[in-house]
């Protein structure tokens, strides 16, 4: 009996591999050995920092919101600390959003959690 290869599955993995390494500049994009650790590489990369995206935007917002308390004469631990403690449940995008865009009701957010802080304050 001939000895049967893998060529066909061989070919359309290697193909498969150099299809995810267009772009890549060199070896790397035209070359099986090289292009399968740079593609492998590429993949750790790429789901490491879908998670670090979502902590850099959270980090950025926090910033900007915490700005925008500042110029109002609030800190953004005491600004988060009135608006929980009147239940307003808004995320930081939106907050850093509004801070940006819509500054009365901005100082709007920023009178209520002063105000609470105050009663909470007062109750204690």
């Amino acid at each position: 009996m001939p000895r049967s290869t893998n060529s066909p599955a061989s070919r359309k993995r290697r193909k498969r591999m150099l299809a995810k390494a267009k772009g890549f500049r060199g070896f790397r994009s035209t070359k099986y050995r090289f292009a399968k650790d740079a593609v492998r590489k590429a993949m750790t990369y790429s789901y490491r920092d879908r998670k670090n995206h979502k902590r850099t935007f959270r980090a950025l917002w926090i910033q900007r919101i915490n700005a925008a308390c500042r110029a109002r004469g609030i800190t953004y631990s005491r600004f988060m600390e009135g608006l929980k403690s009147i239940d307003v449940d808004l995320n930081r995008k939106i907050m850093s959003d509004v801070a940006i865009h819509d500054e009365a009701a901005f100082d709007n957010l920023v009178n209520q959690a002063k105000e609470a802080i105050e009663k909470k304050q007062a109750a204690s």
